[in-house]
């Protein structure tokens, strides 16, 4: 039998980092499986990365599929959204684009504009059905990357739609958890605002508190303590 090693929780900068990014920014090598004509959908792929809104109207005006994907999977939403570009996010949406269409990875075009900051385009695509409760490869949902980046307007979004502020998430740790490891104080501000309980603990028996102090994020832990 194998030992099964435990994960470190924080600090989650660097690895976690490089994890995320390997999800979220790998080179975009197109993979013409959609039904339309390839050509077109590689077009509407370049132009979603370069934020290039006319070719990608003029392409799916032409039969592009809002279904195409790169070798890694990702569709034109997904890099609109990991790119907080709402326009082209729009546009992909108005021509039928699957909200909850993930990548390889696993990340869906909400987990990419959560990662992003994009709180117009994560309120976006929750108007349009985005599901909140998805999660990627690495098992994170939406809100452990808002708070773990410090989104401010991501966050707000995602609680208005109905997520629990207490959630518990892999190992117990809650958004406030995430943003406190962090040390992403407006992040921090806003959970306990909407009610963020300050006292519950991960799987390691530590508050929030006591993970940004861990983490040396002495000011955070300070505004998380004080009642």
């Amino acid at each position: 039998m194998i030992a099964r090693v435990r994960q470190p929780v924080f600090p989650i900068g660097a690895l976690r980092a490089g994890l995320i990014a390997i999800a979220l920014a790998a080179p975009f090598a197109v993979d013409a499986q959609a039904p339309s004509n390839p050509t077109l959908n590689a077009q509407l792929l370049v132009g979603a990365r370069q934020g290039d809104l006319a070719q990608v109207e003029r392409v799916l005006a032409a039969g592009a599929s809002p279904s195409s994907r790169n070798r890694l999977g990702k569709t034109a939403l997904v890099l609109a959204a990991e790119k907080g570009n709402l326009a082209i996010v729009e546009a992909m949406l108005k021509s039928g684009a699957d909200v909850n269409q993930a990548s390889l990875e696993g990340v869906t075009p909400l987990m990419a504009a959560s990662y992003a900051g994009a709180g117009p385009v994560v309120k976006r695509l929750l108007a349009a059905g985005a599901k909140t409760d998805l999660r990627d490869r690495m098992n994170k949902p939406a809100m452990v990357y808002a708070a773990g980046q410090g989104s401010v307007g991501a966050i707000d979004a995602l609680l208005a739609s109905g997520i629990d502020v207490d959630a518990a998430y892999e190992h117990r740790l809650t958004a406030l958890m995430w943003a406190a490891g962090q040390g992403q104080a407006d992040a921090v501000r806003l959970l306990l605002e909407r009610g963020a309980t300050r006292d519950l603990r991960d799987d390691r028996g530590l508050t929030a508190a006591e993970i940004a102090r861990q983490a040396n994020h002495d000011e955070v832990a300070q505004a998380i303590a004080r009642p």
